[in-house]
Parts: C-alpha cells; structure tokens; sequence
C-alpha cells in the first residue's frame, strides 16, 4: 500500500465541495457518521465508473453500517451532473474538486502534479473526524469496496 503523509488517527482536512447537483457537501457536516472518501483520478473512464457505481449499489449496506460514500475526483460540476446520469447513480454524491483544481486532493496527498489528477484511493473517516483507515490503488486497480466493508463490519 502506497503511504500518504496522513496517518490513521490524524484529524481529517476538512472541505467543502460541490456535488453533482452544484449542492455544497462539508466532511464536517457528517459528525457522528462515518465517512468514505472514494478519490478517483477522473469521470468518464472505465475503472472510475465501475468505483463510483459500487459506492451506488452498496449505499444501502454502507448506510446500515453509519457510512457515508462521497465519490471525489478534480472534475468539474457540469462533468460530474452528466456522468452520475450517464451512471444512473441515485444515492452517492459524487464531488467535484475541480477548482481550486485538485484542492482536496492535494490535502489527501492524492494529487498527481504531472497528470494533474487526482490518484485513487479510499479513505475512511471516522465519527470524530479522523482518519479510521485508507487504501491507495494503482490507477488501472479498482477499489476492492468489500474490504472497507469487512473493516467496518469489525468496528
């Protein structure tokens, strides 16, 4: 697993960001609930699609278990409105950290400077805020969202 310079336990950076429907979502805003930040490099790309329609499908399982899936990638709103129609995604926000560009991301140490994307990863927040857990995946890899499922089903 690639490491980040977050480490578990760390307090999470906040953010604010526009979801595909140009509503603001704040990490803050789900104290008490825990937090999946699913970050993938861009929309409208194979692997990011079958990463974000499974936070889609698993939404119901994720919310039983006090969870939270926000999908993140530097996209901007308009991108992010086609692509979660083109998904047909009906439950998960998917976020776009487009413009300061990659904001987040660089926060997360996700940002990829030469490509200008972010990297992909999966990062748990806790109820508090902090940092629960985190995966970072190769590009081409997707997200194996049953082993954040089996961590949280442990808690």
């Amino acid at each position: 697993m690639r490491e980040i310079k977050l480490k578990i336990g760390d307090k999470a950076p906040d953010f604010t960001l526009k979801n595909q429907d140009g509503q603001e979502v704040s990490l803050s805003s789900f104290k008490g609930k825990k937090v999946l930040l699913s970050f993938h490099p861009l929309a409208w790309t194979g692997v990011c699609a079958v990463q974000m329609k499974s936070l889609d499908i698993k939404h119901d399982e994720l919310s039983k278990l006090n969870t939270v899936a926000l999908g993140m990638s530097v996209d901007s709103v308009p991108s992010k409105k086609e692509w979660a129609d083109y998904l047909e995604l009906e439950q998960t926000d998917i976020l776009a950290d487009f413009w300061p560009h990659g904001e987040v991301a660089q926060k997360y140490d996700l940002f990829i400077e030469k490509a200008g994307i972010s990297g992909r990863a999966n990062i748990l927040i806790d109820e508090k805020g902090n940092i629960e857990w985190y995966r970072v995946y190769e590009i081409p890899e997707i997200p194996d969202l049953e082993e954040v499922i089996r961590h949280l089903k442990k808690q």
